[in-house]
């Protein structure tokens, strides 16, 4: 039996452990975290950090599977082409291509060099590279590590703050850095944007664009999602355009890619691009509710160089809104009623339960649930994810056992 080692067993890698399997292949699963979700699916499981690529490759010798592939995480995807690379074994991607879909530092500079559109941008090794940086904004910046997700340690900052607050930014920032590079970019204003594509023989295929809600400032956590885009159609020709020149300018030539953008007032620039699916249930859910295409099945079928089908199927609108809740302790949960029985709501999923801490919500992982839905329209599918969880209460202690109970307050805006 022909073997596929899939790196990464969360929930957001599961649809494709299931489809290796459906397709016949044993699959051979890495992670981290033997509690994962996926880990029950696997037909063999190994305990090793999927960005441990010397580990993997190790593993990969040993075992021989005749492909590797992972899903959506960004570091795993280095990992991947890496031992592809050492093993000969089919790959879409080089490891020097794969250095700059996961590195921001390498990727902007690629970017640049491509003459695609970008923020003005600075790669920091110390603190006085950053703090020289800082000063060539005339405002604000954004501040970010170069090789993370999921906007952690991402923040706005005014380039104003004294020495020591810029000191503890930095140090703050640079802990979520990998490799140690902090980068220093001009904070970019207007929507922001994602791309689904699907890329043949280096052709770029546009799936889907997804409008975003991101938290209020300075933080950038995504809140919610939903498809197809309500922009304009000539500001979502210039989108495609731009995701497009971004993907050739990466390398990739086969399988997918997630690209954000925002829509700035001199027109659309990247903010990143990722050789992989997208996360937050974008291309596991969204796109196959509003287009029905499969990119998970389909990105799967590419790699392993079956048959695929990406003609879309459905014009439908579909969303996803997450639920948060102020840091604290949680004390009481009340549903008025189940988001499940409304009509239109495809998913539903609360992570706390009573007794359960809860953060400030800085990064994705302090968002504790989601609704996901699909109607005739995005902005029906953004108003029955709103109403669904309108029926959603949380009452935290934010004064940890001294009083003060609130209630949850979830985000109510549209796509502007």
């Amino acid at each position: 039996m022909k073997s596929v080692m899939i790196l990464g067993a969360g929930p957001y890698q599961v649809p494709a452990i299931q489809t290796v399997k459906e397709l016949g292949y044993k699959a051979i699963v890495l992670d981290y975290d033997k509690k994962a979700s996926g880990v029950a699916l696997a037909d063999e499981f190994y305990e090793i950090s999927t960005i441990d690529k010397d580990r993997v490759l190790k593993k990969a010798e040993e075992l021989r599977p005749n492909f590797i592939i992972t899903s959506t995480s960004d570091l795993p995807v280095r990992t991947a082409a890496y031992v592809a690379e050492k093993l000969n074994l089919e790959k879409d991607l080089s490891y020097a291509n794969s250095i700059c879909a996961t590195d921001k530092s390498a990727m902007r500079e690629r970017l640049k060099k491509s003459g695609v559109p970008i923020p003005n941008f600075f790669s920091c090794r110390n603190f006085d590279e950053f703090t020289d940086a800082i000063r060539r904004f005339s405002n604000y910046c954004i501040v970010k590590p170069a090789d993370n997700a999921a906007s952690r340690g991402v923040k706005l900052i005014d380039k104003n703050l004294t020495k020591s607050e810029l000191e503890e930014q930095y140090n703050f920032t640079k802990h979520y850095s990998r490799n140690g590079v902090v980068m220093v970019e001009e904070f970019m204003t207007g929507p922001e944007v994602s791309v689904e594509c699907f890329i043949v023989n280096g052709k770029p295929n546009v799936i889907a664009i997804t409008d975003k809600l991101v938290t209020s400032l300075p933080y950038f956590v995504e809140l919610g999602h939903s498809e197809p885009s309500q922009l304009p159609e000539d500001v979502q020709n210039g989108i495609r355009n731009v995701a497009i020149l971004a993907i050739k300018a990466i390398g990739i030539q086969n399988g997918v890619s997630h690209v954000e953008l925002k829509i700035t007032p001199n027109g659309p620039k990247i903010v990143e691009i990722a050789a992989r699916l997208g996360g937050d249930y974008i291309t596991a859910k969204l796109v196959p509710l509003s287009t029905g295409v499969d990119m998970v099945k389909n990105s799967i079928f590419l790699a392993l160089r079956r048959p695929f089908d990406i003609e879309k199927t459905l014009n439908c609108g579909s969303a996803i809104r997450f639920i948060t809740a102020p840091k604290g302790v949680v004390k009481e949960i009340k549903i008025e009623k189940n988001p499940l029985e409304i009509e239109g709501v495809k998913d539903f999923q609360l992570n706390v339960k009573v007794g359960d801490s809860v953060a400030d919500v800085k990064s994705s992982n302090d968002r504790i649930g989601f609704v996901i839905t699909q109607a005739k329209t995005a902005k029906e599918a953004i108003e029955i994810a709103e109403r669904a969880l309108s029926y959603v209460r949380i009452d935290v202690d934010f004064n940890f056992g001294k009083g003060g109970l609130i209630r949850q307050p979830i985000v109510r805006r549209e796509f502007a």
